[in-house]
């Protein structure tokens, strides 16, 4: 029985595909047999997807006909596609159901997200919330704001912050990547532009595009934001919006300065372009320094702000929220029924227990990433002293600079190794990022050691220095 799943043109994986080759004419199967694989751990071929003809595909690359069949030879050993004579080939199962990347190798790393797990705190909490809950089950329990306690609870921290907020300004949602798309879907539509940076959060791009916008990506500097980049943006794209990543942005881990914020919310006001704030990380600060002002306060009520307690607590909360002016939040409000009808009461009275007393919490997670930050920084230059980075004041990832454009390669071969990465090309709207790596720290010490010392062999193997491929990498990680 074939599973369900669309086809794919030839013309169309090609342009997924893009430039594959790595290692000329001689590595040409083993290359595209990596290239595909990575569009299979990425998601970007789903599980059931049609393959087009070996025919297709060689008009398509274009390639010989030898090469494509020792590709899809080589991925029908591995499991990830299947063929049936007269019925083509589809992909059967996702990277790593033979070798390593999903499923049950306890021996897997995952270095693709940047998510710590859950501190005991949230277990008390829950207890709490357990307990309030009997007085919320008599009622309907829709409530499309949120709950009034937990409104205020964050509404205070802002105000802590330096940026006087009210309960009302407040909107709870299920999650930052859920707030986003409710932004979304009130400013922009199809076709209108979206500034963001470059590099930026995949999601956040990949929200872009499913609300059927265009991201427009302005590059970052070595050392921060280009505010005369965006004011040249601003005046050739003509954007609906703007979205950034001002503290600890992802994947770069950089803080904008108090100035930047000034001149970049005084070129958006200029122009008259809303701004979106994503500050799903501005609780981690690790170097102790004084945090600048909420961009809010810049910006005044063209600035929409995102908050999450994803990062700061659990990402199993799926507790976000968005900070807007009143006439902002009554527009939100009026167009989310279309989506949903509120979000969970007692995840949001797990979070409103927590922010009770907030900074015991907070002062642990930051000690907890410090000590992996450290340990991540370390491990790096010890076992890839060829790459470059900027050790981060916040956040939860080092964004490494690579010893040439093989991010792609690294992060296929890593698959072998016990690890999961996402290559630099995913932060990036078109391509590019090549030589840059992201790597979170978000796991134990000892892991993150077991972790980045596979990942040193890894980026020996990709330069060719030595080190087999096959090398034995199978000790069991905590």
């Amino acid at each position: 029985m074939l599973p369900p799943g669309g086809r794919i043109s030839g013309a169309r994986l090609a342009r997924l595909l893009g430039s594959w080759r790595r290692g000329g004419a001689r590595q040409g199967s083993a290359d595209l047999t990596a290239a595909l694989k990575l569009l299979v751990a990425d998601g970007r071929l789903p599980v059931g997807t049609r393959l087009p003809s070996e025919r297709e595909l060689t008009d398509a690359l274009p390639v010989s006909r030898t090469t494509i069949t020792a590709a899809l030879d080589q991925l029908r050993a591995e499991g990830v596609v299947e063929s049936r004579r007269g019925a083509g080939s589809w992909i059967n199962g996702p990277v790593g159901a033979g070798g390593g990347i999903t499923g049950g190798d306890d021996t897997l790393i995952d270095l693709s997200r940047a998510a710590p797990p859950a501190l005991p705190s949230l277990r008390m909490a829950m207890d709490v919330a357990l307990g309030q809950m009997p007085e919320h089950l008599a009622s309907h329990g829709y409530d499309e704001r949120g709950l009034p306690v937990l409104r205020q609870r964050i509404a205070d921290r802002y105000t802590s912050r330096g940026l006087p907020t009210s309960a009302d300004q407040i909107v709870v949602t299920s999650g930052a990547q859920h707030a986003w798309a409710l932004v979304l879907r009130l400013f922009v539509g199809p076709g209108d532009r979206v500034l963001v940076e470059q590099p930026s959060y995949p999601n956040a791009l990949e929200a872009v595009r499913a609300s059927f916008g265009m991201p427009v990506p302005v590059p970052m500097l070595a050392d921060g934001w280009d505010v005369d980049g965006y004011e040249a943006a601003l005046r050739q794209a003509g954007p609906r919006l703007a979205y950034l990543i001002p503290d600890f942005q992802n994947p770069t881990g950089l803080r904008m300065s108090s100035e930047s914020r000034e001149a970049l919310a005084g070129v958006l006001r200029k122009a008259r372009t809303p701004l979106v704030v994503d500050e799903t990380l501005v609780e981690l600060a690790l170097d102790g320094s004084e945090a600048p002002l909420p961009m809010a306060a810049f910006g005044g009520d063209s600035v929409v702000t995102l908050g999450s307690a994803s990062k700061s607590h659990w990402g199993g909360l799926r507790i976000g929220w968005i900070r807007a002016s009143a006439d902002i939040v009554h527009r939100l409000l009026s167009t989310r029924a279309a989506i949903d009808l509120g979000t969970p009461v007692f995840e949001q009275l797990v979070l409103a227990a927590l922010l009770e007393n907030p900074e015991p919490v907070l002062r642990q997670r930051c000690a907890e990433a410090l000590e992996q930050r450290d340990v991540t920084v370390a491990a790096l230059r010890e076992h890839c002293p060829q790459w470059s980075f900027v050790v981060p004041a916040g956040g939860l990832g080092v964004w490494c600079t690579l010893d040439g454009p093989v991010s792609t390669r690294i992060a296929v071969v890593a698959q072998n190794h016990g690890l999961r990465l996402v290559p630099g090309p995913r932060f990036a709207v078109h391509g590019g990022c090549e030589q840059m790596l992201r790597v979170p720290y978000t796991q134990s010490p000892e892991v993150l050691r077991e972790a980045i010392g596979r990942l040193g062999v890894v980026a020996a193997t990709v330069a060719g220095t030595g080190f087999p491929a096959d090398a034995d990498l199978s000790v069991p990680v905590a």
